[in-house]
This record gives structure tokens, sequence and C-alpha cells, in this order.
């Protein structure tokens, strides 16, 4: 990748992780890592567009259906996808229908951009990553070889020390903190080949003294209550938290019309 690039666009397709969640804004919406990127990018080039067609909770198959083409006919400079994990996170998961979903999003969407970027999506550390860690893998294995194959980047932020402290995630274990999503942002920027902002990015923060019993159960009982129960009930009912929601940004628009949402 050429250092210094200028990108003149960007269309961001995913699941929560693109869309923002949970780097929340004071009126209540999600900014989130493509948001703090495009900011960037329009800040080095005048009339920089940019689209936000992620959707929390969508599953690979309906990122296919529902993202893909419009991403493809907007025809930007940049398109980062980021999807699958949410499958790998379902109690039951067929790995090689998910593979094959990527695998055609990736062979519908590099041609239709200039530069595609795929991730590594990051883990938080604990004892649920241990348990869905081995599809996760299998799931970056593929997006390495489609990479590979289709000429896309690949940031990886699984690999990434700083982004598995859970200091970097929400209170719903699941979603990244502003400062996650800042982390993230940084990530993408430099391997787009822009001068860091921040070099160390992935470096771990300074440990601290872990929180004591009383305050972890109380943190896993709000956990459960808030966040795990109201999950469960969805996965039994076959409901999603994206059913229903449009995207954030759904046109290719200069980034000036969507700043005051973004800064």
């Amino acid at each position: 990748m050429q250092t210094n690039a200028t990108f003149t666009s960007l269309v961001a397709v995913g699941d929560s992780f693109t869309e923002g969640m949970s780097d929340r804004l004071p009126d209540g919406t999600y900014r989130g890592w493509a948001d703090l990127l495009a900011a960037r990018m329009a800040a080095q080039t005048p009339g920089f567009r940019y689209a936000n067609l992620a959707v929390r909770g969508k599953l690979i198959g309906q990122i296919v259906a529902e993202q893909v083409d419009a991403a493809v006919a907007m025809q930007p400079d940049v398109i980062t996808l980021v999807g699958g994990l949410n499958d790998t996170l379902r109690p039951k998961v067929d790995m090689v229908r998910v593979r094959g979903l990527l695998e055609e999003a990736v062979e519908r969407l590099a041609p239709a951009c200039k530069q595609l970027v795929l991730m590594r999506s990051p883990g938080r550390q604990g004892p649920v990553m241990e348990r869905f860690r081995p599809r996760m893998e299998e799931l970056f294995v593929c997006i390495d070889d489609l990479a590979v194959r289709h000429g896309a980047l690949v940031v990886d932020l699984y690999g990434a020390r700083s982004l598995g402290d859970p200091r970097m995630w929400d209170v719903d274990r699941l979603h990244l903190t502003a400062e996650g999503h800042r982390r993230v942002a940084e990530a993408v920027w430099q391997a787009l080949g822009h001068a860091a902002e921040d070099a160390e990015w992935g470096t771990p923060m300074p440990p601290t003294a872990p929180p004591g019993w009383v305050a972890r159960r109380t943190a896993d009982a709000r956990f459960a209550r808030q966040y795990l129960l109201p999950w469960i009930g969805r996965r039994l009912t076959g409901r999603s938290s994206g059913d229903g929601r449009a995207p954030k940004r759904p046109e290719l628009l200069p980034y000036e019309e969507y700043k005051g949402s973004v800064e």
C-alpha cells in the first residue's frame, strides 16, 4: 500500500462493530471507528464522500443480501467489510456456509473499489471468548485467504493485545468503548498508507489493580440482567437487535452532510 494515499470516498459494510456500538454520542447515536476514519480522510481530501451501511445484529447472509449490492453500486475508492462474527456467536452455525457467503461478498466488492479492507475482528479476553475462539479463527483463516486472492488489506485487530483488554469493552462485553473504536480507526488509517497519528495503538494500557470479588459479581449480575438474558431471548425467538433498523448513513454523500454526527 502506498504511503500518503489519497482516497476520495469510503463505504463501510457490516454489523454493530462498524455501526459504532458502543461509542455513544451525547444525542444517543453511535459514532464508531468508521465515522472517525471518515473524519480523518475528509480532513485531507476536499469533497470526500462517506456512507455507512452497517446495521447491528446482521449475520453475513443479511450483509450480503442487504448491503453488498448497494456498496457495489456506489463504486467508492475504499470499502470496508467486517462480517461473520455474529454467525460464530450463535449456538449452532454452519461455518461452510459462512465462509461461502463471505467469499461471495469479497468477490463482488473487490472489483467495485480501489481498495477493499477486511479485518480480523478483536476479541475480549475471558471465558466466553475461549468458547468461540475456534470458530473465530476459522473465519480469520478464510479472511486471510480471500485477501491474498483478491488484493484486499487485512487489519489484524485480533492480534492486537490492547484490544483484548476488558477495559476496552463496554459493559455489554460485546462492543468496544470509545477508546477501543479510536484505536481501530487508527489501525485502519495506518493500513491504508497514512502516517501514524498514534504509533502505539496496539500497545496494551498500563496494568491496574483488578476489581474485587464483590465488584466483579455486581458487574456480572448487571451484565446478565441487562444484556445476556435479552440476547438469549432474541436468539430463542429468532429476533435481532437490527430488525427494522435502517443504516445510519445509507447514501454516499459529502462528509460535511454527516459532520454534525461524527465529530
